[in-house]
């Protein structure tokens, strides 16, 4: 099996982790995450999201998370944003980078934020344009790339237009989602073969859940492909408010151990990433739900 040599790890844990929370995290307990997060050697941290409070409340603190984090300069902080209100608001906190959101699926995307994808994409379009004036690196994600938990399985040419348009419009990388975690190693083959023939396999990366177990399989086959950026949240953090029975991401714990066996570089301290797992999962009253962390706390 031909893997790459070094991998990059997204954290996604501070904002696709903790906006499913349904009790109220003090603004201290997310600053110190990031900060925390920040001392792993993590490149890329989102540390939170630009959407209304209305209906995202766990994020209506964003702008004073990115005021008050210390930032270190070798990791790059992003924000989501959904519209160019959400942009201006993020590029005022100074974030790195914008992460964009759309979806394959017309059906998650009228659920999700009641327009259909050509009408996010429109909303793209426009947070790019505005960005690449600001000089501000955009990063897309497509959402139910392999299946919807109202439509089904989603065709892998439909996320390749999508993918595709993305990368038209500016984004610089591609994350495609496995939303509700049911895809598996043979069905993200087919998926980044299909998208790889649209956008080149260096654009693209991958974010998968866990709800079915298959995500550290998901990501082998992925890197298999040439894929060499990887979604992941510290503690297994998270899940998508809007898609049902969706569970919590990959933990970035598991999938660095599991680099780390495999001989592949990723510059991130196994050790300082289980502390913070740790952390956020006392001050949510949990064991993490990363295996990593659970067996090294045992050691």
């Amino acid at each position: 099996m031909h893997l790459p040599k070094s991998v990059k790890l997204v954290e996604v844990g501070p904002r696709d982790g903790l906006q499913n929370e349904a009790a109220a995290i003090e603004t201290a307990t997310k600053i110190e995450l990031v900060d925390r997060l920040s001392q792993t050697g993590l490149p890329l941290i989102e540390a939170g999201s630009f959407v209304s409070p209305k209906w995202v409340p766990q994020m209506a603190d964003s702008s004073e998370v990115f005021e008050r984090i210390k930032r270190q300069e070798n990791v790059r902080y992003a924000a989501l944003a959904p519209n160019l209100t959400g942009f201006k608001t993020a590029a005022s906190a100074k974030a790195d980078e914008i992460a964009v959101i759309t979806t394959a699926s017309e059906t998650f995307a009228r659920r999700n934020v009641n327009a259909t994808i050509a009408e996010t994409l429109e909303r793209i379009a426009k947070i790019c344009a505005e960005a690449r004036a600001q000089s501000i690196p955009v990063r897309g994600y497509i959402s139910c790339a392999l299946w919807c938990p109202f439509e089904g399985k989603i065709e892998a040419k439909a996320v390749a237009e999508v993918a595709e348009i993305l990368l038209r419009l500016g984004c610089y990388q591609i994350s495609l989602g496995d939303t509700i975690g049911k895809g598996t190693p043979v069905e993200v083959e087919q998926l980044i073969d299909m998208v790889s023939v649209h956008i080149p396999i260096e654009r693209i990366a991958v974010h998968f859940h866990d709800t079915y177990g298959q995500a550290l399989a998901n990501v082998l086959a992925a890197l298999a492909k040439g894929v060499a950026v990887v979604d992941a949240s510290v503690a297994g953090l998270g899940g998508c408010p809007y898609a049902p029975g969706a569970g919590g991401n990959l933990a970035s714990e598991d999938v660095l151990y599991m680099l780390n066996g495999l001989g592949i570089e990723t510059g991130v301290d196994l050790a300082a990433l289980t502390d913070a797992g740790r952390f956020i999962s006392r001050r949510l009253n949990r064991i993490p739900a990363s295996k990593v962390n659970v067996a090294l706390a045992g050691v």
